[in-house]
């Protein structure tokens, strides 16, 4: 007999709740980070850094070589590697916010459970650029297979960085993303909520339309929208009404102003500034405040030396008044097509 998790009282937690870790992948594929990887190490090293006394890191790596040689790296820096936690694994990217397995808490015994969602390569599996990262998809198989907790399978594609909860039965997410035909064509909006609501533990699924301009990911939400406690939304907001994400960024906040939560309230919505900032070729980078990662005692918030940068920051201390923030230059992650939340999962504690 299938067993559903939400049958099982299993709900997806909101990102603020207690961690026992956070998931990071060690950059080191060149197509990702051109002539740049030296510099993505450095800002992996303050990141890791900056977990000390906050939450233990998982850091996956390639083999025992690289492990040794990061080893140095981040005792060079001066990290405490009794904080760190190696994982050799096959893998080729650094998203691990997409390939990782949901995390689940169960309401009646706090257990823990995972959701393997299947990886596709953001659909983009025909695209030689994208192709690589197919193995992504497999990276957690020894992980989550050697724990003891249970494992759910929907074979249904869906990303992390896809999906945003409140902790409380609410689902954010874009109709780009999750009804693009690249990832479920065989799913109209109806199943994917059936699926969504069955293996998430959710009730009410907030629809927003598109995501940023140039966003290969096809409109993840964790770049336009998030939840900063159950009843709060930041949201991306462009001003300039010349800019191509104007229109696209005015309609999801007119979308979040007229949202309910689980219970029929509506909620509190707070606007983001948006960074601006091209690639050296001339082309809009897909770059946004929204993209911070929340951890026990830190905010990682990511900045791109934009004048909005104080104005985010401040925005995400206020609402954070007990996390301390840890300002992460992007301006080069960006290149890869991600960012702070994208490169990090959290491990929620039992």
């Amino acid at each position: 007999m299938l067993k559903i998790p939400k049958e099982l009282g299993f709900y997806m937690p909101a990102e603020w709740g207690k961690h026992s870790a956070v998931w990071l992948a060690w950059p080191y594929d060149n197509t990702t980070f051109p002539d740049m990887i030296p510099e993505i190490e450095k800002i992996y090293c303050q990141i890791i850094k900056s977990f000390e006394g906050n939450e233990k890191v998982n850091l996956i790596v390639l083999n025992i070589k690289a492990k040794n040689r990061i080893e140095i790296l981040l005792k060079n820096f001066g990290v405490d590697l009794s904080n760190v936690i190696f994982f050799i694994e096959n893998y080729a990217d650094v998203w691990v916010r997409d390939y990782t397995p949901i995390t689940l808490l169960n309401k009646k015994n706090k257990n823990l459970a995972f959701v393997k969602w299947e990886y596709n390569a953001y659909g983009k599996k025909d695209d030689p650029y994208f192709a690589d990262l197919l193995k992504d998809n497999n990276v957690f198989d020894n992980i989550i297979n050697s724990s003891n907790s249970e494992v759910f399978k929907p074979e249904v594609v869906l990303e992390g960085g896809a999906i945003e909860s409140n902790g409380e039965e609410t689902l954010m997410a874009t109709e780009q993303c999750l009804l693009n035909p690249n990832r479920n064509k065989w799913l109209d909006k109806g199943r994917t909520e059936i699926y969504l609501k069955a293996y998430l533990g959710v009730e009410n699924i907030i629809w927003l339309k598109e995501g940023l301009v140039n966003d290969h990911t096809d409109g993840h939400i964790d770049e336009i929208a998030r939840f900063v406690s159950r009843d709060t939304i930041v949201c991306a907001y462009e001003n300039n009404k010349k800019d191509p994400n104007f229109s696209i960024l005015n309609d999801n906040f007119k979308i979040l102003k007229n949202s309910k939560n689980q219970n029929g309230d509506k909620f509190k919505i707070i606007k983001l500034p948006m960074p601006h900032m091209n690639y050296n070729n001339g082309e809009k980078a897909p770059v946004s405040y929204t993209n911070f990662y929340i951890g026990n005692s830190i905010i990682l918030m990511p900045i791109f030396n934009d004048p909005n940068d104080k104005k985010a920051t401040k925005i995400i201390q206020s609402l954070f008044k007990n996390h301390k923030i840890v300002e992460i230059d992007c301006s080069k992650i960006i290149y890869g097509g991600g960012g702070l939340h994208c490169i990090t999962m959290q491990q929620p504690e039992a």
